[in-house]
């Protein structure tokens, strides 16, 4: 257990001091503004405060954990032992910048409340992060900051016994359109075979006929597939079904076709289901629980994960929703448009709800790679993809954290854009689940 001592225990200090000490490193906290009883503590101890105490390990705080509400920030970023950090502190400090204030910052996702220019879905984007313009977007840095202060203390408190936590991988699939041609009403239908006649898409003109004509198997029927890399690399799979109504944006097969109901029953056996709320419930209330009790209804067991379709959050408004509705965890904290971690953790964390300042039920699975990010903006390869993926696998596995993926059940289709995919997709597994550097 480490003792940490401030003026002002506020609910922003003893959360991302739990995140820090209990969630990434796994020691116990304990918090307390009485002088007497720090000082009479024997085991690991450290102050949080203006100034220290005396010769104690000592970290000089910045103002962020003590105030309400959010200001716009002046953040110089400098390095600590050439990596990137901020809210400098002085020469008493054990360290030379406030850690939790700037992992609070990062994690509590403060820039995304502060004003800022919004995509065409209207997110936030990855070139308006701090990490994006300082190139730190590709660093855990929160859990590399935790290792090393880690190293610090046991400098500090050599004989206390430190346990240590185990890398995760968890691959996540969203299911946008569940069939490439099948199962879709007859108007979609048509519509598919004169588009592709008047555009003289010959090959997919034939490969739509064959398979309503049952000649051959629906291309983005792939989940037997994923279900049989699940077994062979013994790797948790989380599959997010859009069941939302048609809209410019939501193409999927109807939630009320009965081959789709089956699909997602017959899913749940074997892997875990959540839900993939479509793309106008970011701040619809009541279109977001239509679909849960749908989903509901189909799964017959409460839903309690999520990720937003497009990737879609408003903070805090989307995430306020989702704890309404009782959803435990969100999968949606990343970038459509880079690789990279959102809030700089690969540590699944609670949401600090910086409206009411308290931390949340609603715990935050960070992803750091998606397959369209890869294949449809940074346009890469199946090979040059594989070299990114064993990038960001291994900054995970340096801080021992939770890697996690995201694909389309589309993307294993091999088909069109997608050629190649499928062996990328098992490749990454092999990557995620054994720390074998798998080759394309």
């Amino acid at each position: 257990m480490i003792v940490i001592y401030s003026h002002k225990i506020t609910p922003r200090v003893r959360y991302i001091c739990n995140h820090i000490f209990t969630r990434i490193l796994h020691i116990p906290t304990q918090f307390t503004t009485k002088v007497e009883e720090f000082v009479a503590h024997n085991g690991p101890k450290l102050s949080y405060t203006r100034a220290s105490l005396g010769n104690e390990f000592f970290i000089k705080s910045n103002d962020l954990l003590f105030e309400q509400g959010v200001s716009d920030l002046d953040i110089l970023v400098q390095n600590w032992d050439e990596v990137p950090c901020f809210f400098g502190t002085n020469a008493k400090s054990a360290i030379p910048f406030d850690i939790f204030a700037a992992s609070f910052y990062l994690i509590s996702r403060y820039e995304e409340y502060l004003p800022h220019v919004k995509d065409k879905h209207s997110r936030f984007t990855a070139e308006e992060s701090l990490a994006f313009k300082n190139g730190f977007l590709e660093k855990p840095l929160v859990d590399i900051w935790a290792f090393k202060l880690l190293e610090v203390l046991k400098e500090k408190f050599p004989n206390y016994q430190y346990k240590s936590r185990s890398y995760e991988f968890i691959s996540t699939v969203d299911v946008d359109n569940v069939f490439a041609y099948k199962h879709k009403s007859f108007v979609r239908t048509f519509g598919g075979f004169i588009n592709d006649f008047f555009r003289l898409k010959i090959f997919e003109f034939w490969n739509r006929f064959t398979v309503l004509t049952n000649i051959r198997k629906d291309p983005f029927d792939t989940f037997q597939s994923i279900l049989a890399f699940k077994k062979k690399y013994n790797v948790r799979t989380l599959f997010f079904f859009l069941i939302g109504n048609y809209t410019t944006f939501d193409t999927n097969v109807s939630a009320s076709k009965s081959k789709y109901k089956l699909l997602i029953k017959d899913m749940v056996d074997y892997a875990e289901v959540g839900l993939h709320p479509s793309y106008f419930t970011m701040q619809n209330l009541a279109m977001l629980k239509k679909e849960k009790l749908r989903m509901e209804g189909i799964t017959n067991m409460p839903v309690s994960k999520s990720r937003q379709h497009y990737l879609r959050i408003e903070l805090p408004k989307t995430y306020q929703q989702l704890i309404d509705l009782e959803i435990l965890e969100d999968y949606s904290m990343g970038f459509a448009s880079h690789t990279g971690f959102r809030a700089s953790t690969c540590t699944p964390f609670y949401f600090y709800d910086l409206d009411f300042e308290i931390q949340t039920p609603l715990k935050v699975y960070p992803f750091c790679l998606m397959d369209t990010t890869l294949n449809d903006y940074m346009k890469l390869t199946p090979k040059q993809s594989l070299g990114k993926i064993r990038d960001l696998r291994n900054e995970v596995k340096a801080v021992n954290g939770t890697f996690i993926t995201l694909f389309h059940n589309e993307s294993l289709s091999n088909y069109l854009r997608w050629k190649g995919w499928k062996r990328l997709y098992e490749s990454m597994l092999k990557i995620g689940t054994s720390g074998y550097d798998s080759h394309y």
